[in-house]
């Protein structure tokens, strides 16, 4: 009996239920649209992946990133005499070996994504994953 007084004298009504379920449900709309777009891409469409090196905001050198190319690397020395040597293995590229003194570009390890980036701040030297379709996949991380 008791239960029955307090539901009669709640303020929440049916409808109030109905719009919060709506709203929860409504509040899913963003990933479903943003995922349903990143979907669809022309088929026979070949996305090219690239890294580009760029020191203090000047392009160096680009690297093609191609699953199953052979292993190299590429020492970047500035004129103070700061290096990075970069290393390219199939679609990866990772900074292995660096005089400076955080070493937080080397421990940032390998990237692949379209919009990943490997910076070195002492150095001022910055490689970001783009592709060649534009696409934004991946984590800008600094």
């Amino acid at each position: 009996m008791q239960l029955k007084n307090l539901i009669k004298n709640s303020h929440f009504k049916f409808l109030d239920g109905v719009i919060i379920v709506v709203l929860i449900l409504l509040s899913f709309l963003p990933i479903v649209i943003f995922s349903w777009q990143q979907v669809e891409q022309e088929p026979g469409t070949v996305v090219t992946y690239e890294a580009v090196l760029t020191v203090d905001g000047k392009e160096i050198n680009t690297f093609p990133l191609e699953a199953g190319t052979k292993k190299y690397t590429y020492r970047y020395t500035d004129a103070d005499g700061d290096y990075n040597l970069i290393e390219v293995d199939g679609d990866e590229i990772r900074i292995v070996e660096a005089n400076c003194g955080d070493q937080v570009c080397v421990q940032r390890g390998a990237i692949k994504k379209a919009r990943e980036t490997i910076v070195c701040l002492p150095h001022k030297l910055l490689i970001e994953v783009v592709a060649s379709d534009g696409n934004q996949e991946g984590n800008v991380i600094y």
